[in-house]
């Protein structure tokens, strides 16, 4: 079959079956095949060496789009019974066997490096509200801001478009199937939910709710209003510049910490903002009609992206939570199965092609080189928690009416 069959086929037989079940079935196949052949007629003697070829086609496949299926022992003494089986139906041909050992290589390389990442993440697993719940006082001259270490607002787009592609390169398609196993399906008591698989989702998500936080951090940490109105121009100009790369998740991070209450309720702030660029920004994220704007603004940016020369204009990053919510309903709204009993694959394709777009996009190098004082600075500075942004917005901007000065009063 195609490509996008297989690919299919594979993504979601882990909703029905665990891949190394499903990898002993094909072996079993491969034995009553070779078998039948080899008892066979001359001529269906010679049909063995493309039997090999499809089979070889398959298991290369697999091992590059889902490596991760074959991380346990049971699933890697399985590929390597069948790739020895294999060998053998083509025994005279030397390729067969360079192929199947340099696709176990690739393979093993894959899992090392996955392994080698999921280490690395694991030491900086800590929420958002440990990286620093700072009350707010007079902020010392010598602590550094957003503007003191990045002031074009291109740069810092760029530099959060490296931190997303870097984010995104670690998710997999079968971590995006988690948000199908997680539902009930007819066949849950047969499915698992891998912690690991979820958590790089969760880390990503994370990553989206930090950038908000630093935002809305770094507006109310300001004690002169006319700084501060800088830095919300400042911001509204990075969201514009995320907008034109096509990295839409930083974009609608930045204008979710704008929106947060304690930068909303800044009001002789941003009465002397120019408001328009900001205006045109929450248009594009309009959520009326589900995200109709957002929804055609990254359909604009996949076409360019698909017949783009460079990688500059390759770039797509949609908003994530928004693109898992699409996965998640459509699981929700389609039964697994049709009502004669059969696997409803329209279902499953339409999933599969939502995943195989994104991992077109999640592929696509970074054009932009790395800034290690930037990025140092985007995921290490410190943010304040909810109620320090409201004492710090307070401080910045007193409680206008009975219930600010309520909150005030507790929050003190």
């Amino acid at each position: 079959p195609q490509r996008t069959y297989i690919f299919t086929f594979l993504l979601s037989s882990r909703v029905f079956i665990h891949p190394h079940e499903l990898l002993a079935k094909v072996g079993q196949i491969c034995i009553k095949q070779k078998q039948q052949l080899e008892a066979g007629t001359e001529a269906e003697k010679a049909k063995l060496k493309s039997f090999a070829a499809k089979i070889i086609q398959l298991l290369k496949e697999w091992t590059e789009t889902f490596p991760y299926d074959f991380q346990d022992e049971k699933s890697m003494k399985e590929l390597k019974e069948i790739a020895h089986r294999i060998t053998q139906c083509d025994e005279e041909n030397g390729t067969v066997k360079k192929i199947i050992s340099q696709m176990i290589q690739n393979l093993l390389m894959a899992l090392s490096a996955r392994s080698q990442y999921q280490e690395i993440r694991e030491k900086f697993r800590q929420p958002v509200t440990d990286k620093g719940t700072i009350l707010k006082t007079k902020p010392q001259s010598t602590q550094k801001d957003i503007l003191s270490v990045c002031c074009d607002p291109l740069i810092l787009a760029q530099q959060l478009t490296y931190i997303e592609l870097e984010r995104v390169s670690n998710i997999y398609p079968e971590d995006l199937m988690q948000i199908v196993n997680h539902m009930d399906s007819l066949d849950n008591h047969k499915c698992r939910v891998d912690v690991t698989k979820t958590y790089n989702l969760e880390a990503y998500d994370n990553w989206f709710n930090c950038l908000s936080m630093l935002v809305a951090t770094e507006i109310c940490r300001v004690v002169k209003k006319k700084q501060r109105t800088r830095v919300v121009e400042f911001f509204i100009d990075v969201a514009r510049e995320c907008f034109n790369i096509g990295n839409f998740n930083s974009m609608m991070a930045i204008i979710s910490g704008m929106n947060l209450s304690p930068v909303a309720r800044l009001k002789k702030t941003w009465s002397k903002v120019k408001t328009a660029k900001f205006d045109v920004l929450e248009h594009h994220m309009d959520p009326s009609s589900n995200f109709c704007n957002y929804r055609t603004a990254l359909q604009g940016a996949a076409q360019r992206s698909q017949t783009a020369n460079s990688n500059r204009e390759k770039i797509v990053i949609p908003v994530f939570n928004l693109f898992i919510k699409d996965i998640y309903f459509l699981h929700k709204i389609h039964t697994n199965r049709l009502p004669n009993g059969q696997i409803n694959f329209k279902k499953f394709w339409e999933i599969s092609r939502q995943i195989h777009d994104f991992l077109t996009w999640k592929q696509v190098e970074c054009p932009f080189e790395k800034d290690k004082k930037i990025q140092s600075y985007l995921l290490t500075a410190p943010i304040y928690s909810e109620e320090a942004l409201f004492i710090a917005s307070f401080e910045s901007e007193g409680p206008e009416n009975h219930m600010e000065k309520d909150s005030w009063k507790t929050l003190r």
